[in-house]
């Protein structure tokens, strides 16, 4: 199957509602032309420097989704032309994601990711965590950044139960922060082998690469 044919299978497989993010992390240039040239316009990657390559030789109408864990010292290169920021996974990274955003006189739309796989080698917020952040003052502040939802990963399993549970337990953070923030809309949460799970359970943005791209090499 090609990368258009696969593209055509998945958005036939998801609800209208629902965002298609394709994962392009180490995939050529030439394969992210071809999602580009079936219609696919939002792209994902996991390392700010691929992404700033890419986004350099392709075309401008593309919205780059930063999907992966990101270093503080990395902000600054990704921070002129961004245009969703899944991972953030500290009050440190949102302070620097405001101050890069604020020099670059841009407002960036960031997810907060929060910890829901029982696994110990995903980053991500807790529960605690996430409601001290919101409640606090100095967030209050941060005029640059625009909190549009939340993201997580679950454990990478073939137990669909405890998949069910930590999507469950994902989207009931997000029903308890929209009284907080009531203009979130954007929960973020199912990848290539666990999406038609996540959609089922509330999920509004998935992110799909293996499906789309093939396996990564």
């Amino acid at each position: 199957m090609s990368i258009k044919e696969n593209l055509e299978k998945i958005k036939g497989s998801i609800p209208e509602q629902v965002t298609l993010v394709a994962v392009s992390k180490t995939k050529p240039v030439s394969d992210l032309q071809e999602a580009y040239e079936a219609g696919q316009r939002i792209l994902g990657e996991n390392k700010v420097q691929e992404m700033v390559d890419k986004w350099e030789s392709l075309p401008k109408d593309i919205q780059w989704h930063m999907i992966g864990h990101v270093q503080r010292n990395k902000v600054k290169y990704m921070i002129d032309f961004v245009a969703l920021i899944h991972g953030v996974d500290s009050f440190r990274l949102l302070k620097e994601i405001n101050k890069r955003a604020k020099k670059a006189d841009r407002t960036v739309d960031c997810l907060l990711q929060i910890h829901i796989a029982e696994e110990d080698t995903k980053f991500g917020l807790d529960k605690k965590e996430l409601q001290e952040i919101v409640a606090s003052e100095e967030f209050q502040k941060l005029e640059n950044i625009n909190i549009k939802g939340l993201m997580g990963m679950a454990t990478l399993t073939d137990d669909e139960n405890q998949v069910r549970r930590e999507f469950r337990q994902l989207k009931s953070h997000f029903v308890e922060l929209k009284t907080r923030l009531p203009e979130i809309d954007i929960l973020s949460m199912g990848m290539s082998g666990d999406y038609k799970i996540a959609i089922e359970e509330g999920s509004t943005m998935v992110r799909i690469g293996s499906s789309i791209f093939g396996a990564r090499k």
